[in-house]
């Protein structure tokens, strides 16, 4: 009880209030009131943590579930042993949900979905096995990389475009810092230091104005260039279309608040530099493409493992591919631009 307990609370302290950043959420939100992110787990937790003292079940679990309260009782004593064995303890949706489907898999499918719903976790046709290997070394045609600042999730623009800011103590970035730049973020430090306000934000705004910024990471300023990243190789939906604002809520769940590391190709016409993006390890366009959240964008990536992704999606018929016949958003872009 005590290591459970523990758990507990590190995730009551890291995620009872939930965090928007844009949108409607309550769209994600299971009927145990929690939103189908790391709130969820917390909630599935704190249950089976109430569980073993008192061997009662949630109350209002019965209406989204077929079998008895007995048998409610004999998933509950099943998923605080599978709990406790896990190493480490599920900490993501995702990982929540594949130990409930695993642990309860001899029972109901009815039973299972509706325990996942209870919590606003995902359902099983939602989850995707993930299958890229991390490059070790930079693969051809990569012409740079490098690790980002926390994403802010009001920076990600859509299921494909976002801003993110890189620390110029990189090593390659460090050399690249216009002297003008350091001056400015040195004279904004001694002018707040002094409460000048108004002038640390004039000096903010030429910062800015020059491509970088000077964030807040655990109460200490850093000042760190700005990048604006396209994911190479899909396209998702734009947010004026259907499906747009649930490929960016994916996103935002899957890096906000992450560091990511990023394997830039080039650029742009619009000047965004074009690269694969990797989160904890897990290699974000392919997340999308399973999940049915953006298109394998094959005029300019020929990846056959993304035609296969997209192919399992669109069998699967999950995110965008419930629609029977999506609207392309090159398609959507280019009959704005004539006017269409």
């Amino acid at each position: 009880m005590g290591l459970l307990g523990s758990f507990i609370r590190f995730l009551l302290g890291q995620c009872c209030k939930p965090t928007t950043t844009g949108g409607d959420y309550s769209e994600s939100l299971g009927p145990h009131g929690v939103s189908a992110a790391t709130v969820g787990v917390s909630a599935l937790a704190q249950d089976l943590y109430n569980f073993e003292i008192t061997s009662q079940v949630p109350e209002g679990l019965a209406q989204h579930v077929v079998s008895s309260r007995k048998a409610q009782a004999n998933w509950y004593r099943k998923l605080v042993v599978a709990w406790r064995e896990a190493k480490p303890p599920p900490r993501t949706p995702e990982e929540a949900a594949r130990l409930v489907i695993q642990t309860l898999k001899q029972h109901q499918r009815p039973d299972v979905e509706g325990l996942l719903a209870f919590y606003g976790l995902p359902l099983p046709h939602t989850l995707v096995g993930l299958s890229a290997e991390v490059p070790t070394t930079l693969p051809q045609g990569v012409k740079y990389e490098f690790q980002t600042l926390p994403v802010d999730g009001k920076a990600i623009q859509d299921g494909d475009s976002l801003t993110v800011y890189v620390s110029t103590e990189d090593p390659r970035e460090s050399s690249f810092v216009p002297t003008d730049v350091q001056t400015a973020a040195i004279q904004r430090s001694e002018a707040r230091a002094v409460r000048d306000y108004t002038k640390a934000d004039a000096l903010r705004k030429k910062i800015v104005a020059a491509g970088y910024g000077v964030l807040n990471i655990q109460n200490e300023e850093v000042l760190a260039r700005k990048y604006r990243i396209r994911l190479r190789g899909i396209d998702a939906p734009e947010g004026e279309m259907p499906y747009g604002e649930e490929a960016k809520r994916e996103l935002v769940k899957l890096i906000q608040g992450k560091r990511l590391r990023v394997l830039i190709y080039g650029e742009d016409r619009y000047g965004r530099c074009v690269g694969d993006v990797y989160c904890n390890d897990v290699f974000v366009q392919e997340v999308m493409l399973k999940k049915g959240c953006a298109w394998h964008y094959t005029a300019y990536d020929q990846r056959p493992e993304f035609a296969t992704w997209e192919g399992k999606a669109r069998a699967k018929r999950v995110g965008l591919w419930a629609s029977s016949n999506p609207e392309k958003p090159w398609d959507w872009r280019r009959d704005r631009r004539e006017g269409k």
